[in-house]
């Protein structure tokens, strides 16, 4: 993923910012708990495409 792209993308529901999480292949945002796809090195920005985040078992 271009670094630069990284820094421009935002959440297209609330525009916080986005971490890339190369392992899962997902743009992950941390406010609304959700994950974007990313497909052939495309990320699918749409809300509708997006996976909630489940809370991490401690």
């Amino acid at each position: 993923m271009d670094a630069r792209l990284l820094d421009i993308l935002v959440c297209p529901v609330c525009k916080g910012p986005l971490e890339y999480d190369k392992k899962a292949q997902e743009m992950i945002c941390r406010g609304d708990r959700l994950a974007y796809p990313v497909r052939d090195g495309i990320p699918i920005m749409w809300a509708d495409e997006a996976r909630t985040l489940q809370d991490a078992v401690e």
